[in-house]
């Protein structure tokens, strides 16, 4: 009778053999695509070459300068004539004396107020006080005037006769003394009567 087949592990040297080349393997793949491919060198004795010619330009000459253009001398200057200047007649002399103006004939004595209204150039009328208004005082008098005959102005006033108010009377002297007249005109002496009423002063 025939003995039954029994199995029989391989020998321990094979399991190591087996594995000792698996590790071989494996650690040399690593190693083979760990390791640089460079590429092939490049052969460049195949690439046609170009030559380039480079050609300069000669520099731009300068421009000459322009050839001086003779200036004309501008024509004389003619002369000026002088400007003509108007020649005024010289004034008129006049036979005006230089002294004092004197009085003409005639003009002497005491003038009337008719004649010194005709040659007086100023004549303000005495005006009525309001204190000898509000009093009602009136009257008539006579002033005397004082007449520088060359210039004309009044010098003095005095009152020949008294209007009969203190307040009027001064009145008519502060008046007749800013009188004037034109010079040589009129007399050394001028009566002025004088009327004063509630209306106002009246000569």
């Amino acid at each position: 009778m025939a003995k039954p087949l029994l199995y029989k592990p391989p020998p321990r040297w094979q399991f190591w053999a087996a594995l000792g080349g698996a590790v071989l393997i494996e650690a040399a793949s690593v190693v083979i695509a760990g390791i640089k491919h460079e590429p092939p060198a490049v052969d460049l004795s195949q690439i046609p070459t170009a030559t380039v010619e480079a050609t300069l330009q000669p520099e731009d000459q300068p421009t000459p300068p322009p050839e001086d253009i003779p200036i004309q001398e501008p024509p004389p200057i003619p002369d000026v004539a002088p400007e003509f200047h108007e020649e005024k007649p010289p004034p008129p002399k006049t036979n005006r004396p230089t002294g004092p103006v004197k009085a003409p004939q005639g003009v002497t004595g005491t003038m009337s107020i008719t004649g010194a209204k005709a040659v007086a150039i100023f004549a303000p009328k005495p005006e009525y006080p309001y204190e000898a208004r509000s009093r009602h005082q009136t009257g008539s008098g006579v002033a005397l005037l004082s007449v520088d005959t060359a210039s004309g102005n009044v010098t003095d006033v005095s009152m020949a006769q008294s209007i009969g108010s203190p307040i009027l009377d001064q009145s008519t002297m502060s008046a007749f003394r800013r009188w004037r007249f034109a010079p040589g005109k009129c007399a050394p002496k001028v009566k002025v009567p004088i009327t004063y009423t509630m209306t106002g002063a009246s000569y």
